[in-house]
């Protein structure tokens, strides 16, 4: 009962400081997991496009400028890629079969090729047929680490390779202090290498709990200023608290030290102040650091600090990481839910006739190397923009009319303009709204979704939101109120596995009526010139053309002919305009004769039926009430719509 009336008193906090909370996070839109930085991605495209110039070049100028922190992040990205599009690698093997950076790719490609077919699941749920190939490809992978460290013997990215290896086959120790004492000789402080072997250390593993964080202790006091080794107790922490099966108390609370399991809490919160004073050194949305804020962030939630969490939210911007979300379901809805709560947590706190505290600003990075691309971390420059260099553009393709979308649109809570597009369909955008109301705020950041969920509720109409962010491109389809499909076309992401695009095409099949899927499941199979697959994709289910300018700018309907604002009402205000039949208090489109004539007729029925139904002694009160309401419900949509014939709001 206490939580309970806890929760109805924070409850209008939030609705009122909401959004004023969220002002300065990136929306969700925006909100990419892993994003690579520029060099790489563009190393990524050209290699699922089958080029391997862009990636020899990167690899190579790794090589020659001993940059190992970013060849060890490098390496494991594009050996990803391989998984799913090998001809690339094939082919540079082919050209350069003794190229160190090409034999490197592929020992990493060869273990991943291992670790795909085990999957990341427990042992307990992984067959024996799986664990015979796990380890039948591992043995292979042996000769190709072996040649990668013989080709350049300065590189510890090699045994960054080897120390995972070592995890996955069950290598004993005095293997894997081998190949830690190799990886350290070459770079005492290489990150990649440090958190590879922290997995082999952690309990659920070849270590312990202990071993684990003395480990990661201990390299933290010995690190330069300014390295992400500063945030391995934090890894530590969340592989105890978060990961381990139970073992630890699950939270990151309490004060005692030794209370919840083998590691003193203490050494928790020691854990997460040295990564708050990483995160502080280095500039806000720095994609660097990107990995350590997303766990700091999840740590100070469960630590109950949400005013600091937030603030991390707010340093990692769009650089949402598969890691530590991963660990409790789809990594980035898992951040986004998160982020909001963290959001309506501080909203809570602070005073009804009160303004939310600005956000804290980010100290400029005094550390040697940090924030300046010098240092051994590699850190961009303190002029980093604070969130995803793009924009997310996003609009609505509704397979009914304006006027009718319109009707539908009454209860979204936030104001919509729509307008006509060829085959009685409709365009729909957010239109600007700079005090969003409550119900914006509870809609979250990807509002034209939400709201598309709203009115296609109980409507036989489906609408296909398209999503334009730089050269990302996307759409999610909602049909009767829910998600049905979703699809992203991103041409630095491994190709999309070829049942789940299927099922996706078939779903868009059904919905727009096409007999034919396979044509749509091409569209969707490959990322190569995703606009051209937007495009390709809208003529192939019948769809309108998008109106020039999309993905370029806001509100590109605004010059559109017949485009209406569908302005944002009160809750209350809702209710009666739909009772009225009034779309946002004054119609999008003047109402058509078929729209008036079954209500004046069904009026003409009811009058009468009301008036016997009263009069005639042997009717009920109940029967005699229902169509006194029914009667009421129509005369009120045929006033309203009467008394606001003609008033339109242009867009």
């Amino acid at each position: 009962m206490t939580a309970t009336l806890r929760t109805l008193i924070s409850l209008p906090r939030m609705l009122r400081h909401g959004a004023a909370v969220g002002a300065h996070l990136p929306p969700d839109a925006a909100v990419v997991l892993d994003p690579p930085p520029a060099e790489l991605r563009a190393a990524l495209t050209a290699a699922y496009a089958g080029d391997h110039g862009p990636a020899r070049d990167l690899l190579a100028a790794t090589r020659v400028g001993a940059e190992w922190e970013r060849r060890g992040g490098y390496v494991p990205r594009l050996a990803e890629s391989a998984l799913h599009s090998p001809s690339w690698l094939d082919a540079w093997l082919a050209e350069s079969p003794g190229d160190p950076d090409a034999v490197l790719v592929k020992a990493e490609h060869c273990v991943q090729q291992a670790w795909e077919i085990r999957t990341g699941a427990r042992a307990s749920s992984v067959s024996r047929d799986q664990f015979q190939a796990f380890f039948a490809l591992l043995d292979d992978a042996v000769p190709v680490i072996g040649t990668a460290a013989e080709l350049n013997p300065t590189d510890p990215v090699p045994w960054q390779v080897a120390l995972t290896h070592a995890r996955g086959s069950q290598a004993p120790r005095e293997v894997f202090d081998a190949y830690w004492a190799e990886a350290t000789a070459r770079a005492p402080h290489h990150y990649g290498c440090h958190v590879s072997a922290l997995q082999y250390l952690c309990e659920k593993w070849y270590g312990s709990h202990s071993e684990m964080f003395d480990f990661a202790e201990r390299a933290a006091e010995h690190a330069l200023p300014g390295s992400k080794l500063h945030a391995l107790p934090l890894l530590a922490a969340v592989e105890y608290d978060v990961v381990a099966d139970g073992k630890g108390d699950g939270t990151a609370g309490g004060d005692a030290a030794g209370d919840g399991g083998p590691i003193g809490r203490a050494r928790i919160h020691a854990a997460l102040k040295r990564a708050l004073e990483l995160s502080d050194a280095y500039p806000r949305g720095d994609p660097e650091v990107a990995g350590v804020r997303n766990h700091l962030a999840l740590m100070l939630v469960l630590a109950g600090r949400h005013e600091e969490a937030l603030e991390q939210f707010r340093a990692v911007g769009a650089h949402a990481t598969r890691y530590p979300w991963a660990y409790l379901g789809d990594a980035r809805g898992e951040f986004l839910d998160f982020r909001t709560g963290v959001r309506m947590h501080v909203a809570a706190r602070v005073p009804f006739f009160s303004r939310p505290p600005m956000p804290m600003p980010m100290p400029m990075p005094t550390k040697a190397g940090v924030g300046t691309g010098t240092g051994t971390g590699g850190g961009a420059s303190s002029s980093y923009a604070p969130y995803s260099p793009h924009t997310p553009h996003c609009l609505a393709l509704v397979s009914a009319e304006p006027h009718t979308v319109a009707d539908a649109a009454l209860m979204c809570g936030v104001p919509l303009r729509i307008a006509p597009a060829p085959g009685r369909s409709s365009y729909v955008e957010l239109a600007a709204d700079p005090r969003p109301g409550v119900r914006a705020t509870l809609l979250g950041e990807d509002r034209l979704t939400a709201a598309a969920d709203n009115f296609t509720t109980g409507e036989p109409w489906p609408a296909l939101v398209l999503r334009r962010t730089g050269d990302r491109y996307g759409f999610t389809l909602l049909h009767q109120g829910e998600k049905v499909a979703d699809h992203d076309w991103d041409p630095a992401a491994p190709v999309p596995d070829h049942a789940a695009v299927a099922a996706t095409a078939g779903t868009l099949a059904t919905v727009y009526g096409i007999a034919d899927p396979r044509p749509v499941t091409n569209l969707l199979r490959g990322s190569d010139d995703p606009g051209r697959r937007q495009s390709a994709l809208l003529d192939a289910l019948g769809l309108p053309p998008l109106p020039a300018g999309f993905g370029t700018r806001d509100e590109v309907l605004a010059t559109l002919t017949g485009a209406r604002v569908l302005a944002r009402r009160g809750f209350f205000g809702g209710i009666a305009d739909t009772l009225s039949g009034d779309p946002a208090g004054r119609p999008a489109v003047p109402r058509r004769a078929r729209w008036w004539v079954p209500r004046v007729a069904a009026l003409l029925l009811f009058v009468p039926v009301t008036a016997y139904a009263w009069w005639a002694p042997d009717i009920g009160w109940l029967r005699s009430s229902l169509s006194t309401v029914a009667t009421c419900y129509i005369a009120g949509q045929l006033a309203g719509a009467w008394r606001r014939r003609g008033r339109v709001t242009k867009g």
